[in-house]
């Protein structure tokens, strides 16, 4: 099935998603300081990765965040329609003893924004979070049937 999300590497992005509102910095994976100090903070699980699609009854996020506990995520609407995620993992305390052979594991701040179109429903979200997997579900508001009135041809 052919998608117009374009695909890197087998990974939906959402680069030239115009409702995503994330900022994407080229030089995060570099080891050289970041453009600015907020998106070295924030960039550090901009990675969380979130899937959003529409049904006929609801706009669904579903975000990855393994090892995140409920109590350190927020769900927030902004601005009346920008669904905005935000939390933190925090570092995992050091022993002076241990020896670290590999850390892969991102820690630090993240913030997802999406815009969501006028048919959602910001009043009545809902968010639960289960075996480190974040689920939103924005309700639409019912698609207005236009009234057809049959009008009778005289003559």
């Amino acid at each position: 099935m052919m998608s117009i999300v374009p695909s890197f590497g087998g990974r939906r992005s959402s680069l030239f998603d115009p409702f995503s509102l994330d900022v994407w910095d080229p030089f995060k994976d570099f080891p050289i300081s970041s453009s600015s100090d907020v998106s070295r903070e924030t960039s550090a699980l901009v990675n969380a990765r979130v899937d959003w699609k529409e049904t006929p009854e609801a706009h669904v996020f579903k975000a990855d965040l393994p090892g995140i506990k409920k109590e350190e995520v927020k769900v927030e609407v902004e601005d009346g329609n920008i669904l905005q995620i935000t939390g933190e993992r925090n570092v995992e305390k050091e022993d002076k003893n241990d020896k670290w052979h590999r850390v892969e594991r991102s820690s630090g701040k993240f913030t997802r924004r999406f815009r969501l179109p006028e048919n959602a429903k910001m009043d009545q979200v809902k968010a639960a979070m289960e075996n480190g997997v974040l689920t939103i579900t924005v309700p639409k508001e019912e698609m207005k049937k236009p009234d057809v009135k049959s009008i009778e041809i005289s003559g």
